[in-house]
C-alpha cells in the first residue's frame, strides 16, 4: 500500500466516514483520564493534507506507549461530528511495517517549485549593494549544507508555513514584499532589510527537525533560532574578514543582529529586543503580515465543511475566520498558484 494508490486524505474525511485500515502520522499523543477514572488517548492524526483530532476510549498505558509519536500507524475507526468539528474515534491500531510507506509522504509540503523559489531568493539577494553584506549573504547561500536545509525546512512546527519548504516559501514572500515596500521609504536601508529578511529565520534550519514529524532539535530547545542565527552571522562575518583582510563593519553587524533579535516584535512573543530601527520595524511587520495571511488561508483550506461560512476558532489569530470569498479572488483548493 502507498499513499498515492489508496490513501484517504485527512482533508477529505467527513462525519460518517468509516476507515478500516488507513495509515496516518501520529503528530501528537496524550494519555488522559475521563471523569469516571478510565483512560483514553488524545491523538492528533496527520498526513500531507491536514490534521484530525482522534480519541481512543478504554485505552491503556501499554497501548499509549506503543504509539510512536512522530511515527506512522494503521488506524481503524470512524469520523464523527463533535461540537461542529470533526473527530476520529479510534477502534483499533496496528504497526506499520518497515519500508511499507515513506514517512515523508505524510508530511505537508509546499506546493510551489522549490528550485524556482530558491533561484528567485538568490536573484533578489544579488541586488544587495553593500559589499560586506553581500559577501556575508554569499557565505550562507554558497554553503551547500545550509542551502539544502534552507530549501527543505519548515518555517515552524505549527502556526504558519509549517510544511516542508515552508521556510523558503515564507522568506521568498518577505523578500518580494520588501521590493515593493522599501522604495516608499528612502530612509530605510534596502540592503539591511533584504539581509535581515533572509537571515531572520535562518536558525530554524538547525532549530527544527522534520524527518518524520515537525519537532524541535536539542539545539532548538536549548538555544533557539534567534540565538543560532546571531551566532551564525558572527561566524560567517569572521570568514568574510579573513577572506577580505579587513574587519567586518561593526555597526552594520549590530544593525543586522538587531533585526534578528527584534523580529518577533514583542517580549511576550519571544523577542529579546523590541524593534528600535526602521529596518527592524519593517522586517517585523512584513514577517507578521505574511505569517498572519498564511494562517488565514490555511484555516480556510483546512475547513472542509462547505455549509459553514466560518472556520473553527484559530487560537493564533484569536478569532474564527470568515471563509466567504466575496470578491472571487482566491484560487480553487489544490491550485499551486493560490496564496
Amino acid at each position: 500500500m502507498t499513499p498515492a494508490a489508496a490513501h484517504r486524505d485527512i482533508r477529505e474525511l467527513k462525519a460518517g466516514d468509516r476507515l478500516e485500515d488507513e495509515i496516518y502520522r501520529v503528530a501528537q499523543k496524550d494519555l488522559r483520564t475521563t471523569n469516571n477514572g478510565s483512560l483514553y488517548i488524545h491523538v492528533v492524526m496527520a498526513d500531507a493534507t491536514g490534521q484530525l483530532l482522534g480519541r481512543m476510549w478504554n485505552a491503556s498505558q501499554e497501548i499509549y506507549d506503543a504509539m510512536p509519536e512522530g511515527g506512522l500507524l494503521h488506524f481503524r475507526g470512524r469520523v464523527e461530528n463533535y461540537k461542529g468539528a470533526r473527530q476520529f474515534i479510534v477502534d483499533g491500531l496496528r504497526a506499520v511495517e518497515p519500508g511499507e510507506v515513506q514517512a515523508a509522504d505524510f508530511l505537508p509540503a509546499t506546493r510551489e517549485d522549490v528550485e524556482a523559489m530558491w533561484a528567485r531568493v538568490k536573484e533578489i539577494l544579488r541586488t544587495v549593494q553593500h559589499r560586506d553584506l553581500l559577501a556575508l549573504l554569499a557565505r550562507f547561500v554558497n554553503d551547500t549544507d545550509f542551502a539544502r536545509a534552507f530549501q527543505t525546512s519548515p518555517a515552524a512546527v505549527s502556526m504558519h508555513h509549517a510544511r516542508v519548504g515552508g521556510l523558503l516559501e515564507h522568506t521568498r514572500n518577505l523578500l518580494e514584499l520588501a521590493l515593493v515596500v522599501t522604495p516608499r521609504y528612502p530612509g530605510v536601508s534596502r540592503d539591511l532589510v533584504l539581509a535581515g529578511i533572509f537571515l531572520h529565520d535562518a536558525g530554524k534550519v538547525r532549530e527544527l527537525a522534520y524527518e518524520t514529524n515537525f519537532s524541535y532539535t536539542d539545539e532548538g530547545q536549548l538555544i533557539g533560532h534567534i540565538s543560532i542565527a546571531l551566532l551564525w552571522i558572527r561566524e560567517k562575518a569572521a570568514e568574510v574578514e579573513k577572506e577580505s583582510g579587513r574587519p567586518f563593519p561593526r555597526e552594520v553587524e549590530m544593525a543586522l543582529g538587531h533585526i534578528i533579535l527584534a523580529h518577533h516584535g514583542k517580549y511576550e512573543f519571544g523577542s529579546p529586543r523590541l524593534p528600535a530601527t526602521a529596518e527592524a520595524i519593517m522586517v517585523h511587520y512584513l514577517d507578521n503580515l505574511d505569517a498572519k495571511l498564511s494562517m488565514i488561508f490555511e484555516a480556510i483550506e483546512g475547513d472542509n465543511d462547505p455549509k459553514t461560512r466560518w472556520t473553527d476558532y484559530v487560537k493564533a489569530l484569536e478569532t474564527r475566520v470568515f471563509k466567504v470569498d466575496v470578491m472571487g479572488v482566491r484560487s480553487p483548493p489544490g491550485d499551486a498558484s493560490r496564496p
